[in-house]
């Protein structure tokens, strides 16, 4: 199809939490969106029909999968005509006993962290960056403090984040000068994602911060918008935590 002159943003695991709150936030700023989904079509589509215009879609894939990546980027390129940013989002954990070497050791779980905590970012670079290089556009990765911090929600990924971080100052190089890439690590954010954690649990990281207060997603979407549209800041990470790891 002809390219429209209106920017696209890709948003994988749109449909829910931070991804949908950066779906509204792009769409508000004029982008088009590519809403990606891996099961739940009927929440995506109501996510879609909420922004309004007949400029946003929704494409489903499992980001665990290299071909199904792959599909995404190229169904999503011949209906918006180009891609201007891709916000990779997807990302996967099995909440284990963070004392327990045994219960922190199960292969397969390493085997599917990895997979989606890593090799999916850079399947989608890969295959987005003929796009990304046609717009100079920008690739965003959602990481966590457990990246940083050595332990989280299980040994393997917070160990998988922090390869995730490490990729993304390598991919930086690999891709520039056309294209930038980053990743905003957020601290513990009130979705789904934290309703595996005790309502003590909760307290306890929300006091352990130094601004006394849980991060909001839309935040953490507005971090994403502003590396979207910089043209100055690649290989970077920024911490959003509300001073959790000071």
């Amino acid at each position: 199809m002809a390219s429209s002159p209106t920017p696209v943003v890709l948003i994988t695991a749109g449909s829910a939490g931070l991804g949908a709150a950066t779906v509204r936030l792009f769409a508000k700023h004029g982008y088009r969106v590519v809403i990606n989904y891996n099961a739940n079509a009927q929440r995506a589509e109501a996510l879609c029909a909420e922004l309004g215009g007949d400029g946003h879609v929704t494409i489903q894939a499992n980001l665990g999968s290299r071909d199904d990546v792959e599909r995404l980027v190229r169904e999503a390129y011949a209906q918006m005509g180009r891609l201007d940013v891709v916000f990779s989002n997807g990302g996967w954990t099995r909440f284990s006993d963070t004392t327990s070497l045994d219960d922190n050791a199960v292969e397969a779980d390493w085997d599917r962290a990895f997979a989606m905590n890593v090799k999916s970012h850079l399947w989608l670079l890969q295959a987005a960056r003929p796009h990304l290089d046609e717009t100079e556009g920008a690739f965003v990765t959602t990481s966590s403090i457990t990246g940083l911090q050595g332990m989280g929600s299980s040994l393997a990924y917070s160990a998988t984040k922090a390869a995730q971080l490490h990729m993304v100052r390598g991919l930086a190089t690999m891709v520039a000068p056309k294209i930038r890439v980053n990743s905003v690590s957020p601290g513990l954010l009130q979705t789904e994602w934290a309703e595996r954690f005790s309502e003590e649990q909760k307290e306890a990281h929300r006091e352990k911060t130094k601004l006394k207060r849980f991060v909001a997603v839309e935040d953490v979407a507005a971090q994403v918008l502003s590396l979207a549209t910089s043209k100055s800041m690649t290989g970077a990470n920024i911490i959003i935590d509300a001073g959790y790891t000071l």
